[in-house]
């Protein structure tokens, strides 16, 4: 009986310690390298997250693996493979209705002159401060359109794993390419 105890106890928190949206918006920032760097509440702020909900996301990305907790670097060999085969999955997404917003996925500048769009609307994050009209996308975490607007570097990476997530085919396959150029390229910097 008590090794059932603790299977069923271990198993609770492993539950407990899964990934979360926020958790791939703070794992993009720390492959920023140079740029992603700082304390938890510096982070926090660049993120509109509290520190402490940065130092949470920390902590699950290294139970996942996906971050070595001792140099709190991001795997992103791993990191790009939940990427592109989880994130589409776990964080799945379905576009809403039509609002002011800025444009994410294909229609983000990252990848706008990849892809030629049909007459439907773009994607967006609803922000009231958004300039396009088009199908609302529910973000990763509810400051992404804040810190997308601070940051255009983060931005693109937010926007292309949107791609990853909503993307037909040929959309996710630019996305991962352009995706993991730009991870490689924060590992080099």
């Amino acid at each position: 009986m008590s090794v059932f105890c603790l299977s069923i106890c271990n198993s609770r928190i492993a539950y407990n310690q899964m990934i979360k949206p926020q958790d791939i918006f703070v794992g993009l920032d720390l492959c920023r390298g140079e740029q992603g760097r700082g304390t938890y509440a510096e982070r926090g702020e660049r993120l509109s997250m509290s520190a402490s909900e940065v130092h949470a996301a920390v902590g699950r990305l290294g139970q996942a693996r996906l971050l070595d907790p001792e140099s709190k670097s991001v795997r992103r060999k791993s990191f790009m493979e939940f990427l592109e085969h989880g994130v589409p999955y776990v964080f799945a997404v379905h576009t809403g209705e039509v609002t002011r917003g800025i444009p994410t996925a294909w229609a983000a500048p990252v990848l706008a002159n990849q892809i030629v769009q049909g007459g439907s609307l773009p994607p967006v994050w609803a922000d009231p401060n958004g300039k396009t009209e088009g199908v609302s996308l529910r973000p990763l975490y509810r400051s992404v359109p804040k810190a997308s607007r601070a940051n255009p570097d983060l931005y693109d990476l937010l926007a292309l794993v949107d791609a990853l997530r909503i993307g037909r085919v040929r959309e996710r396959e630019i996305a991962k390419t352009m995706l993991n150029k730009k991870l490689k390229d924060y590992a080099t910097a």
